[in-house]
Order: C-alpha cells, then sequence, then structure tokens
C-alpha cells in the first residue's frame, strides 16, 4: 500500500485498529508497523498530541525504541510524558551517551532532574560530564562510546577485545591507540589487524594522528580542519593530550549540515533557530525577526534624512538615477561578500592571504566600475542630453562600486576576527549600509558638481 494512503488510513480510523470487522485498517496498521522508524516519526510530526499518543503507545516496545531514537525533541517530551517511569527509563537507556547529552542539552533544568535521575549512575556521570561543554564545541559533538587500543597491546590480543566489547561500543575503521596513561599516541586502521601477525605489537605498525583536535574547538572550525586533511574520523583529546573521544563522519556531516543552515539564516539576518520550525513558538520567532527589522528601519531612516538635506540637489533628471545607482551597488557587494563568506567558511581565505583577495576585489571593482559606469554615461546621457549631469551619474556609480565592494570584501573578514559569524555581512544588513552610504556619496558629489 502507498505510504500515504496507508497513513491516512490509520489516522482516520485509530478508533478501529482493534475491530476486526475492517480487514482494510488492520491491513493498514501492519503496513505502518513495516515503515523505516524514521518515516514513522515523520508522519507522527504531522499529527496532533492526541493521535500522536494513540499510535506511540500502540507500537510493540522494540518498535518503539526506535521511532522514539528518531523523533524531535520536543515529540520526545511528550511521547516520555506518556509512560511511567520504568519505560521512560528503557528509552532513554536505549539512547548512546551523546544522544543522551544532544537530548538533555535542550531541556529545562526541571525536565533535566527529572530525567538524569532514571539513568544508571555510570551514564549518569558521563551525560552531565558532557554537558559541561560549551555548545558547539568539540566536546559537546564528540562521541565518547568508541572502541580504543593500547599501543603495547599485540594484534591477537586487539582481535579478542575487540570481539569481546564490539557489540557495546562503536567500531570504526580508524581505532585510535593511547599510552598507559591515555594520552593519544597514534591509530591504526581496522584493516591492520588482519594483514599484521598475531604476535606484533600495536606500536610496531601504528600510525601518527594528522591531527588532534582541542575538546574546547569551534564546531565551525572542526569542519575546517577536518576538510584540509581530508578526514572524516578525528580524535578528540584535552590538554593533557588524553584522549577524550571523536569526531566521526556522520557528526561532520551534521556540522556541515548545521552551519549551512545557520549561514542561510544569519545572511537573512534571522537568528538561528535550533528546533524544527513548526516546534519554535510564535512569539518567540515575532520577536528575532521584528527585533533585526526595526534596528534596519531605523537605519534606513538615514537615506530620508540625507535626501532631506539635498533636496535642492536632487531636483530634475538627478533624481531619476537614485533607485538604479543604489541597486547597482548592492548587487556589486553581495557579489563580493558571497565570494568573502564561502571563502572564510571553507579556508580558502585565511590569515595569510586575506589582504591579496582584498586587493584582488577592489582591482575588480576598478574595473567594473569603469565598465558600468562607462555604461551609465551612454544610458543617461542618450536619455537627457546633459554632459555634466551625465557625468556625474556615472561618476558617483563608479565611487558607490569601489566603496561596495570595499564593504563587501571587508566586512566579512573584520567581523571573523572579532569571532562574529561572517555570513552576517551579507543579506539585508549589508544591503541597507549600502542604501545610506551610497545615497550619501550620490547627493555628495553632485552637490560638489552643481553646488547647490
Amino acid at each position: 500500500m502507498d505510504p500515504k494512503k496507508t497513513f491516512d488510513t490509520i489516522k482516520e480510523h485509530l478508533d478501529k485498529l482493534d475491530q476486526i470487522d475492517y480487514p482494510e485498517v488492520l491491513k493498514a496498521w501492519q503496513d505502518f508497523l513495516e515503515y523505516h522508524p524514521a518515516d514513522i516519526a515523520h508522519f507522527l510530526g504531522h499529527c496532533d498530541h492526541d493521535t500522536i499518543r494513540k499510535i506511540f503507545l500502540r507500537l510493540p516496545e522494540a518498535l518503539e525504541i526506535k521511532v522514539f531514537h528518531e523523533l524531535s525533541t520536543k515529540l520526545k517530551i511528550y511521547c516520555l510524558s506518556l509512560l511511567d517511569d520504568t519505560q521512560r527509563s528503557i528509552l532513554l537507556r536505549n539512547l548512546s551517551i551523546d544522544e543522551l547529552t544532544d537530548f538533555f542539552d535542550e531541556l529545562s533544568e526541571d525536565e533535566l532532574k527529572k530525567y538524569l535521575n532514571l539513568l544508571h549512575k555510570k551514564d549518569r556521570e558521563k551525560v552531565i560530564s558532557l554537558l559541561k561543554f560549551a555548545p558547539e564545541s568539540a566536546g559537546s559533538i564528540m562521541h565518547t562510546n568508541v572502541i580504543t587500543l593500547m599501543e603495547d597491546f599485540t594484534v591477537e590480543k586487539s582481535i579478542y577485545i575487540l570481539q569481546k566489547i564490539q557489540p557495546s561500543r562503536d567500531l570504526h575503521e580508524r581505532i585510535f591507540v593511547t599510552n598507559q596513561n591515555g594520552e593519544l599516541v597514534g591509530y591504526i586502521l581496522l584493516a591492520d589487524l588482519v594483514l599484521k601477525t598475531p604476535k606484533a605489537r600495536i606500536s610496531s605498525f601504528m600510525r601518527e594522528s594528522e591531527i588532534a583536535i582541542p575538546v574546547d574547538e569551534n564546531q565551525r572550525d572542526i569542519a575546517q580542519v577536518m576538510k584540509h586533511y581530508s578526514l572524516m574520523i578525528a580524535p578528540v583529546i584535552d590538554r593533557e593530550e588524553s584522549f577524550l573521544g571523536i569526531i566521526s563522519s556522520d557528526t561532520l556531516v551534521e556540522i556541515i549540515e548545521q552551519e549551512a543552515s545557520e549561514d542561510i539564516y544569519r545572511i537573512s539576518a534571522v537568528t538561528p533557530i535550533k528546533r524544527n520550525y513548526f516546534e519554535t513558538s510564535f512569539i518567540k520567532l515575532f520577536t528575532q525577526r521584528s527585533t533585526i527589522l526595526i534596528v534596519l528601519f531605523l537605519l534606513q531612516s538615514i537615506s530620508s534624512i540625507i535626501l532631506q538635506a539635498y533636496e535642492t540637489t536632487l531636483v530634475g533628471f538627478l533624481g531619476f538615477f537614485i533607485t538604479m545607482l543604489i541597486s547597482t551597488g548592492g548587487n556589486a557587494s553581495s557579489q563580493t561578500s558571497a565570494l568573502a563568506i564561502q571563502g572564510l567558511a571553507t579556508g580558502e581565505i585565511d590569515a595569510q592571504n586575506k589582504s591579496l583577495f582584498v586587493k584582488r576585489e577592489l582591482l575588480m571593482a576598478a574595473a567594473l566600475g569603469l565598465v558600468l559606469s562607462t555604461l551609465s554615461f551612454a544610458r543617461t546621457y542618450i536619455s537627457n542630453a546633459n554632459l555634466v549631469g551625465s557625468m556625474t551619474v556615472s561618476f558617483s556609480l563608479l565611487i558607490i562600486i569601489f566603496f561596495s565592494v570595499l564593504l563587501g570584501s571587508t566586512m566579512p573578514i573584520i567581523l571573523k576576527k572579532l569571532g562574529i559569524d561572517p555570513a552576517h555581512a551579507a543579506g539585508p544588513i549589508l544591503a541597507t549600509l549600502i542604501d545610506v552610504v551610497g545615497l550619501f556619496i550620490y547627493c555628495f558629489i553632485s552637490k560638489v558638481v552643481f553646488g547647490y
């Protein structure tokens, strides 16, 4: 049966799932139980609480655990509220320490205390220790439940250990090696345990790690470093170089997706939201969006002050070209800022070559300015046959483009140096600045030329 039809049937006939007189409904329920847990969780995400309660509580325990794993934080909290402490404990204990940490990180203090008490003491201590790390740091996103080996182990002993503990810990192609003090000393590949002789010691063939990520490193920098070294897994260490965990390929993909999503928000001057859009309260969204729009509105109002100050200057045909000049400047700055933000995000633009980037963009500004100002002169002169006025418009455009590119190339770099996401230097914020400054440039040059 088609998934959509199955879901619709389940939703429409919830009260008939136990009645044998409705074979079509029973068939739909059996099909429903065969779907992937992620599909079931997605379906529940579009249901009301009453429907979620009736369906979730009917799921077999094994499937219930898998579906719970796929639910959003908000739905996890709701589903836990439907269960008793024993059932809650089963669900929570089937999450990994890293998943528990991510889940608990979004709970209120009261909810955190309530659910922490349902964990085993050992797991509770691990979760609490991970919650101490700053959000978006290596410590908060690393996987801790991984297999490691010691440098003095033999291949034979290593295989025995892997066979014994593998079901309870994650095994990756790259296995990190520590010394007696728990300090990271290198890594081996899983294939090495097959190719090397049983009596060979790990220390005789282990490799040196390309990087070791500090536990307080920001996740954006982690993604850049791992991309630079073409790594899909990297070790995390503390200040004493003790091995703490790993950044896995799955986590790396999540980082890249999260950072890309946050950049899209910031480019549009919207504060990134952690939860699903529909799970975020209207008031919170309204507050975030209205705040920045009010700031931009007040900044943009400076344009009206400038227009009032130069009202006599812009009388006649000079006023016809304001939008053309401002829009061109905004487009030029958007192009440049996009290149700068992308370069900073990928690490292509760094402390060593940032000045070269700015110089190239200024050269580009000069070239673009000459072409566009020449075109604007022809456009203005053909329509108005005013030589001085046409030269004023074209020269103003040249200066506006130059300034726009300068601001578009340097603003992301300055924000990066200040520890602010460069993505803020785009979209409405940059466009508003260019509007105000571009208008002032045009008005000032026009006043100098015409003297009124």
